[in-house]
């Protein structure tokens, strides 16, 4: 496992055997942080070619609303950019709680871009989601 990036609120990590880029958030991020790790992590996804992801929200919980649109509106244009020609699917890791909280604001995302997003609160159907869905 290729692990390019470690701070004290994000690791960032490639599973080449897997082609997949994980972001594990260790603590809760302010907006500053929060555009910094998705950065750091489109930067590992276009060096490896990575389009699908792994967020694992657990430790972090959800950001606020500004961020998520943020994520849904302007970084997602910079992903597609980045990885036109990528299956780009990200499935979120949360807990249930949280769960029920991103769905339905996902659900309002606009996926005409090609990017899949599901929201998981067990690890293996995330991967599985990622690797077969």
């Amino acid at each position: 496992m290729f692990a390019p990036a470690t701070s004290d609120y994000l690791r960032l990590s490639y599973r080449p055997d897997l082609q997949l880029l994980i972001m594990r958030w260790t603590r809760p991020a302010t907006s500053q942080e929060h555009r910094e790790g998705y950065g750091a992590a489109l930067t590992l996804a276009r060096q490896e070619q990575a389009g699908r992801w792994l967020i694992d929200l657990r430790s972090r919980g959800l950001a606020d609303l500004a961020d998520l649109q943020w994520v849904l509106n302007d970084f997602r244009h910079d992903f597609q950019a980045a990885l036109p020609a990528a299956t780009r699917r990200i499935a979120y890791l949360t807990t249930p709680y949280h769960a029920d909280i991103l769905r339905p604001r996902l659900a309002e995302f606009d996926q005409s871009n090609n990017t899949q997003l599901q929201v998981f609160t067990e690890e293996l159907p995330a991967q599985q989601w990622l690797q077969h869905g």
